[in-house]
This record gives C-alpha cells, sequence and structure tokens, in this order.
C-alpha cells in the first residue's frame, strides 16, 4: 500500500476486499457500448493497444480517500499497463498497486444531472473531482453524442484541469497516445450520428475492421480494372501488329 497525503485528504492504493461489494449499475444510454466499442476497434486494428495495455468501458477505478473505498467507473478509458489477470473476472482494479493511473477517461453525458462535472470533495466525491484530484488523469473527456459537443480537459502543472482548444481540423492532439482524436459524423452498426475517432500523426484515420474490408475491396476492384485495362491494350496493340501484317509473339 502506498498513501498520498494532502492538505485535506489522503489517498491510499489498497486492493479491495475480496467481499467487497462493487455496485451494479447498469449503462444508462444504449449508445454507448457502440462509442466504446468504436474507440477500442480502430486502436486494436492499428496496433496501438500494447500488450499490457487495456481500453475498458464501465470498469471500475479504485482508490481509498480518508480510510473510504471510492469507485468510478468510467465508460472508456485507456489504461498503458495493468497487472490484473484477464482470465479472472474482475471488474476493478487498483491504480499504483495494479496498473498504471489512466492516461485518458471519458465520459459520455446521457443525463442531465451533470455529475460529469462534479467537483464534489466529500465523499462519495465527484466524478471530477475524482480524476483531477485524486487520480490525476492527464486527459479527461466529456463527451455528448446527440450534440456532438466535445470538451477535453488536461491537467496542468497546477493539478487542475484546463479547457483545450482543437487544431485547425477541429481535433485533439492526446500527447501520450500519440494521437489525434475528434467527432466525425457518420454510420457504423445501423448507428447513424457522432462517434469519436482516431487520427496518427500524418492525419490518417484510423479504420474499423468494416471500413478496411471495404477498402480492400475497392483496392482489389481497382486492381481488376487495371488488369481488364491492360489486357485490352495489350490486344489493340495485336490487332494493329496483325494489321501491318506481323504476328505478334505470345
Amino acid at each position: 500500500m502506498t498513501a498520498i497525503v494532502t492538505q485535506d485528504y489522503q489517498i491510499t492504493w489498497e486492493k479491495l476486499p475480496d467481499d467487497y461489494k462493487l455496485p451494479d449499475d447498469p449503462v444508462d444510454n444504449i449508445n454507448q457500448p457502440a462509442l466504446a466499442a468504436a474507440l477500442t476497434e480502430s486502436l486494436e486494428l492499428a496496433g496501438k493497444i500494447p500488450a499490457n495495455a487495456l481500453t475498458p468501458t464501465n470498469y471500475g477505478i479504485c482508490a481509498t480517500l480518508n480510510g473510504r473505498i471510492v469507485v468510478k467507473a468510467p465508460d472508456w478509458a485507456y489504461i498503458p499497463k495493468i497487472s490484473v489477470d484477464r482470465k479472472e473476472v474482475i471488474r476493478s482494479y487498483t491504480p499504483r498497486l495494479q496498473g498504471d493511473i489512466p492516461i485518458v477517461v471519458m465520459e459520455f453525458i446521457s443525463d442531465t444531472d451533470g455529475t460529469e462535472y462534479s467537483v464534489k470533495p466529500t465523499y462519495p466525491p465527484g466524478k471530477w473531482f475524482f480524476y483531477e484530484r485524486v487520480l490525476k488523469v492527464p486527459n479527461y473527456i466529456i463527451f455528448e453524442p446527440n450534440s456532438s459537443s466535445f470538451e477535453m480537459y488536461r491537467l496542468h502543472k497546477t493539478e487542475q484541469y484546463i479547457l483545450q482548444e482543437p487544431d485547425e481540423n477541429k481535433c485533439y492532439w492526446i500527447a501520450e497516445m500519440n494521437l489525434y482524436l475528434g467527432v466525425w459524423q457518420g454510420t457504423r452498426e445501423n448507428r447513424t450520428g457522432n462517434w469519436l475517432r482516431w487520427w496518427d500523426e500524418q492525419g490518417n484515420l484510423l479504420l474499423w475492421g468494416t471500413e478496411l474490408v471495404e477498402q480492400e475491396k475497392q483496392r482489389a476492384e481497382q486492381e481488376k480494372q487495371r488488369a481488364e485495362q491492360e489486357k485490352q491494350r495489350a490486344e489493340r496493340l495485336a490487332a494493329q501488329l496483325r494489321a501491318a501484317g506481323i504476328e505478334p509473339e505470345d
């Protein structure tokens, strides 16, 4: 166990007791699993998820604050290294003890109570307070799919979140991942709307599986057309040679 003591509270990193019952809150927005899966899929297909990394959704992140256990489960997160045995049915982990602090946490807004912005420091603490002051997650993203509202907050050296501005392409640079993140409109899994997408340093979109299949299909079709054009060109050349009394070689 390690501990961090501040003026107002003490944070300790302890393994949850075996008999601790995690909250079993249901997913409250039908879009949340699809948004999370899309984020992970393109990273995985692009080889951007190392063997010990984890991109969980609604996965408990634990800390003990002033002797009381706190568990928050962001809608999506990127944990660069985790040591939890994935063969076991484990629904949470404790940073610094069982893995790294997430470098990104995301919340997909599905209600109007503003819990994503809660800086409540008393028990149970608000999400904002937990991510900013307890975990000190470098990047906190709040996304509202219907309106495409996207807010990215980066932890400043003052240990406070500062709202970031997008670049000229309306994307946000996440230095720890060497990737851009932005809002993209389109269709996936029978859902047409706003999605969060990744772009690499060169501005190339990280594709989903269906897009890679379509890309390969188009490449194969283009190759087929090229071969057909080459065949027609050869046939025209052969006809011209015969017309001149020259028998073309095979």
